[in-house]
């Protein structure tokens, strides 16, 4: 099968790449026709929430877009077309290119950049932009001819959106990078010690605030300490925060290569997922939450159905209340005071990982929705 993975996707971020590996483990021939147009996270939301009235952001999509057609005059013939995510923008050129070919056209969605501009309240900002946003979204929805999304709670949210037919809708977890993220030897250190970590985006949906307030419930107890690891929009509102307590328990580390921050979570007692109640929040499964059961290692999480739906509460994974310091500091009193239970979670988390999410079976299911689209 000869794929073209299309767009002015985020060629760094874990979603396309593990996309392409995928892909190309199983005997696939990937080209990848890209452009860059997005800087960052807060490039984009800048965007969106006004930014896109600039000529330069016009000047500087308009070069990204000659560059990807110009590309994609290289690519040759193809069986199958892959937005990569965020797509958006890309449906509308790559629906013309693979007209003109007569192939399919697959959008690995994976996340609404409508409900992400909702959610970080740039309608607020931009009511015209983020009204445009939709629009463009629903227009995309009805020139794919096949969709990837993650959990079944966002297809549906999907399809009773737009009035996609369920029909084009199939399912790929996110997994993870088992090259980087893989169950490691935890380094010795005091035994006095008990160490969270949180990483990832600061943004609402992940509501670091709860983290920040369940250590100030947890700060009188001189075992526990906290590394938030990451970037965001709300990461200056979260250092202001845990300055306002008095919190010495709390360090903050930017951002670090996978490497790096797989060596972090390697020296964790316990990891720490997402708490938000947003609507993203609710129906995705975050990258985290994967690479932390890959690294076997026991993890509380915000519950959600979409949790309950994939795992059993202390089976696999630590349930707790979302935006609920209070039950989130209990659950991490329960893990610290209980090494069997931290024990059973990370063995039992490892192994749903490999029996559900593990990179060669995803493979398997993205070549098998792939050759199913084709024929």
């Amino acid at each position: 099968m000869r794929v073209c993975y299309f767009g002015t996707y985020r060629a760094d971020y874990a979603r396309n790449r593990l996309m392409i590996d995928r892909l190309r483990a199983q005997g696939a021939q990937v080209i990848e026709c890209h452009a860059r147009l997005w800087r960052g996270i807060e490039d984009r939301e800048q965007v969106g929430g006004g930014g896109w009235k600039r000529p330069r952001f016009w000047w500087r999509a308009f070069t990204a877009y000659v560059r990807l057609l110009w590309r994609y005059l290289r690519v040759g013939s193809y069986d199958v077309m892959i937005v990569g995510y965020p797509g958006q923008p890309d449906i509308p050129l790559a629906r013309l290119l693979t007209w003109i070919s007569g192939k399919p056209l697959v959008w690995d969605v994976l996340m609404s950049i409508y409900l992400i501009a909702l959610e970080r309240k740039l309608d607020e900002r931009s009511p015209f932009g983020v009204a445009m946003i939709r629009r463009l979204e629903s227009l995309d929805c009805r020139l794919v001819d096949w969709f990837l999304l993650d959990t079944p709670a966002y297809a549906d949210w999907f399809q009773e959106t737009y009035h996609i037919p369920k029909r084009r809708v199939r399912l790929l977890p996110l997994g993870a990078d088992e090259r980087v993220f893989k169950p490691v030897d935890q380094h010795e250190r005091a035994a006095d010690e008990f160490r969270c970590v949180y990483y990832g985006t600061f943004i609402p949906n992940h509501s670091v605030e709860t983290i920040i307030r369940a250590a100030d419930l947890l700060k009188s107890d001189p075992e526990i300490d906290f590394k938030l690891i990451g970037q965001g929009p709300e990461k200056e509102k979260a250092c202001q925060l845990a300055h306002e307590c008095g919190l010495e328990n709390v360090t903050f580390i930017d951002w670090m290569d996978e490497e790096r921050l797989a060596g972090e979570v390697g020296k964790s007692d316990l990891c720490l997922g997402t708490f938000g109640k947003t609507p993203q929040a609710l129906m995705t499964m975050q990258n985290k939450i994967h690479e932390c059961l890959a690294m076997a290692k026991p993890l509380i999480n915000g519950d959600s159905p979409v949790m309950r739906a994939l795992f059993e509460h202390g089976e696999q994974v630590y349930l707790c209340r979302r935006e609920d310091p209070q039950d989130l500091a209990r659950a991490i009193v329960t893990l610290k005071e209980n090494p069997e239970l931290r024990a059973k979670l990370a063995r039992q988390g490892y192994a749903y990982y490999q029996e559900h999410l593990s990179f060669e079976r995803l493979s398997r299911q993205l070549v098998a929705h792939l050759e199913e689209i084709v024929a």
